[in-house]
C-alpha cells in the first residue's frame, strides 16, 4: 500500500514557523514599549510630571526586559522556550491592562514598567534563541527575520497608538493593547518550538538519525563562556552602547516636537526608525551571513554611532527622518546579529541563558540612558548634551568590541 504521507524533507521547515511564532513575539512585546513615546505627553500632562520621570517609565521596562533574560534563559534551558514565550505575552497583556487604570506615575511605573518589562523580559530571549538553534547556514537571515518583528512593530504600532490616543485617549489605549496581546500574542507564541531535534532534524531542515538525542545542558558551560576575555569584551560593548541605543525611541518626538514639527509627523519618526529597522533586519542579517557575520557586528556599532551626528544637526522634519532611518538601518542590524553571533562565537548548548546573560549589559544601560537623557534636558533645556554623549558612548563601545574580537574563545 502506498503512503501518502510526504516525505519530511519535501514538507515546510518547521524553522520557518519558529521564525514566524518569534516574529510576532517581537512584534507584539516591543512593538507596544517602543510606542511609548506616543504615550508621553499624555502622561506628562495628566501627572504633572517632568520629562525625566516619565522617561523614567520606559527605562524600567527596558531594564526588566533586557535584565531578566537572566533568568528566563536558563528556564527556557530547562521548561521550553514555548512556555516562556507564553507566559510572557500574558504578563504584557496584563501589564498594559493595568497602566489603563493607574491612578498615579507611580502605579504606571509598577504596571507598565513591571509588567511590560516582564512580560518581554521573559519571553524574548527565550523565543530569539530558540530560533539560533533552527538554523546553521542561513543563522543571520533567520534571525534577521524572526527579530525583524521589533521594526515592524516600530513602524506600525506607533502611528497607530497615537491615533488611539486621539480616539480612545491613553487609558483607553492601554487597554486595547492589552487586549491585542493576549489574543494575538498568546496564540502565534505558541508556534515556538526548542530544538529541531524534537522532529528528528537538524539545523536547516536536514534529516537525522532516529538515534541521536539533544546535547544536555550543562552548567560548566555556561561558566566557562561568561568568564571567557572574548565574552568580557563582547559584554562591555553592549553594556557601553545601550546607554545611547534607547535614547531616540524615548526622546526623538519630543525633540521634534521642541523644534516645532507637528505631533502627527513626529510620531512618525519612530515609524521611520521601524522603516530602517526592518530593512537592516532583513537585508543586513542575510548579507552578513556571506561577508561575515562578527565583522558585520562590529559595522552595526559604527553606523548606530555616525547616526547620531546627523541627529545633532537636524532641527526639523526632513533631517530628523534622514536620521531615524539611518540610526534603525544599523539598530536593526545589531538586534539581528547579536544572538546569531553569540553562537557563533560560543556553540548552540546554553543558548538560552548565554544570550540572556549578554542581554543583562544592554539592561543596565537603557535603565539609565533614556531616563538620564530626560533629567539633562530639565536641566538644560536641551538634548545637545545627550546626543553627544550616545555619539561617544558609541565610539568607545567600537573600540572595546574590536580588541575583544582578538581575545580567545571559551573552551566549552
Amino acid at each position: 500500500m502506498k503512503d501518502n504521507a510526504s516525505p519530511p524533507h519535501t514538507r515546510v521547515f518547521y524553522g520557518w514557523f519558529v521564525v514566524a511564532g518569534t516574529f510576532a513575539v517581537t512584534f507584539v512585546g516591543f512593538g507596544n514599549a517602543y510606542s511609548f513615546g506616543a504615550f508621553l505627553p499624555s502622561l506628562q500632562h495628566d501627572f504633572a510630571a517632568s520629562r525625566g520621570s516619565v522617561s523614567l517609565v520606559f527605562s524600567l521596562a527596558g531594564f526588566f526586559y533586557f535584565g531578566l533574560g537572566v533568568i528566563s534563559g536558563p528556564l527556557a534551558d530547562r521548561w521550553g522556550s514555548r512556555l516562556l514565550a507564553v507566559t510572557g505575552m500574558i504578563l504584557v497583556a496584563v501589564g498594559l491592562a493595568l497602566a489603563s487604570v493607574a491612578r498615579s506615575l507611580t502605579e504606571v511605573y509598577a504596571a507598565y514598567g513591571l509588567g511590560v518589562g516582564l512580560g518581554i523580559g521573559c519571553a524574548y530571549v527565550p523565543a530569539v534563541a530558540a530560533v539560533q538553534r533552527w538554523f546553521s547556514r542561513r543563522r543571520g537571515f533567520a534571525s534577521g527575520l524572526a527579530v525583524s518583528g521589533i521594526g515592524v512593530g516600530t513602524l506600525v504600532m506607533p502611528p497607530f497608538v497615537a491615533f488611539l490616543i486621539g480616539l480612545l485617549g491613553w487609558r483607553g489605549t492601554y487597554l486595547a493593547l492589552g487586549i491585542f496581546t493576549l489574543v494575538v500574542g498568546v496564540a502565534l507564541a505558541s508556534l515556538i518550538e526548542d530544538d529541531p531535534r524534537g522532529r528528528g532534524l537538524a539545523p536547516d531542515g536536514e534529516l537525522l538519525s532516529s538515534g541521536l538525542q539533544p546535547t544536555p545542558v550543562t552548567k560548566a558551560g555556561v561558566r566557562s563562556v561568561v568568564t571567557s576575555p572574548r565574552f568580557i569584551g563582547l559584554y562591555g560593548a553592549c553594556f557601553i552602547c545601550s546607554f545611547g541605543l534607547f535614547v531616540p525611541f524615548v526622546h526623538l518626538v519630543p525633540y521634534a516636537l521642541d523644534h516645532g514639527v507637528g505631533q502627527a509627523s513626529a510620531v512618525l519618526l519612530i515609524g521611520a526608525i521601524g522603516v530602517g529597522s526592518t530593512a537592516g533586519r532583513f537585508l543586513l542579517g542575510d548579507l552578513a551571513d556571506r561577508l561575515g557575520r562578527a565583522l558585520s557586528f562590529l559595522v552595526m556599532f559604527v553606523g548606530m554611532g555616525l547616526s547620531f551626528a546627523i541627529w545633532l544637526f537636524s532641527m526639523s522634519f526632513w533631517p530628523l527622518a534622514v536620521f531615524a532611518l539611518v540610526f534603525g538601518v544599523f539598530y536593526g542590524g545589531f538586534v539581528a546579529l547579536a544572538p546569531a553571533v553569540v553562537i557563533d562565537y560560543f556553540g548552540a548548548v546554553n543558548a538560552s541563558s548565554i544570550i540572556g546573560i549578554l542581554y543583562t549589559s544592554v539592561a543596565f544601560g537603557t535603565l539609565i540612558g533614556p531616563s538620564a537623557a530626560g533629567y539633562a534636558f530639565d536641566l538644560s533645556d536641551s538634548y545637545t548634551l545627550p546626543i553627544v554623549a550616545s555619539g561617544c558612548a558609541y565610539a568607545l563601545a567600537t573600540a572595546v568590541l574590536v580588541l575583544s574580537a582578538k581575545t580567545p574563545l571559551a573552551k566549552v
